[in-house]
């Protein structure tokens, strides 16, 4: 990322903190969240949007979904701080109760995707990796197909390698091992479109855990 572009991004950055362009996330939200990771990386990881946890602390997953996406990553033999991480929607959905959660519906996406699109394009990742069917939907809108059929198949945004999968909230659901190598499966061919090394290790690791 050039010095202009650097100054773009934190533009970007403080835009995004003083949005007001849905009232009643505004009036919901504690904060907005922007982002988090390498702004040179050659990974990126779209969710959906913040929930408590994320909204309270102003990072993108961190609450228990965000846990077991760092350790996808750090199985990957990344950290946070090499890829990047940031959400279709950049404020947490209100909902009734304090404790609860919703997808954003198709007109927040809408008002948001823009910021997100602006992320993409100065971060210039080689590979997206969008996390469950929202993420994805966001990201390419004409998709009809659910999660579980267009997972492990490639696309294209913006001309960057898109690679959908499961959200970790949903492996926190179903925490079988089926579901589970399909995810692994899915990062290792993320990783090896990135040009990242992949080592027997890892493209053996759900082998390994059968035998």
């Amino acid at each position: 990322m050039t010095s202009e572009e650097k100054k773009s991004f934190e533009k970007l950055r403080q835009e995004i903190l003083k949005c007001r362009k849905c009232p009643h996330l505004v009036d919901f939200r504690t904060q907005t969240v922007f982002g988090v990771g390498n702004p040179n990386a050659d990974i990126m990881f779209v969710g959906e949007a913040p929930g408590a946890d994320e909204d309270k602390q102003g990072e993108p997953f961190v609450g228990r979904a965000g846990q077991l996406l760092t350790k996808m990553i750090q199985a990957m033999g990344l950290e946070r701080s090499d890829v990047y991480i940031a959400n279709i929607l950049k404020c947490r959905p209100n909902v009734d109760t304090p404790s609860g959660n919703r997808k954003p519906t198709p007109d927040e996406m809408q008002t948001c995707i823009p910021h997100l699109q602006e992320q993409i394009r100065l971060i210039r990742p080689s590979v997206l990796v969008a996390l469950g069917d929202t993420a994805i939907k966001g990201l390419v809108p004409t998709l009809k197909e659910g999660i579980t059929k267009v997972r492990g198949h490639w696309y294209e945004y913006q001309g960057i390698p898109l690679m959908p999968t499961f959200h970790p909230a949903y492996i926190l659901r179903n925490p079988t091992m089926a579901t589970k190598r399909l995810c692994w499966e899915d990062l290792l061919a993320a990783m090896e479109k990135a040009g990242k090394p992949i080592s027997k290790k890892q493209r053996a690791f759900f082998t390994a855990a059968a035998s």
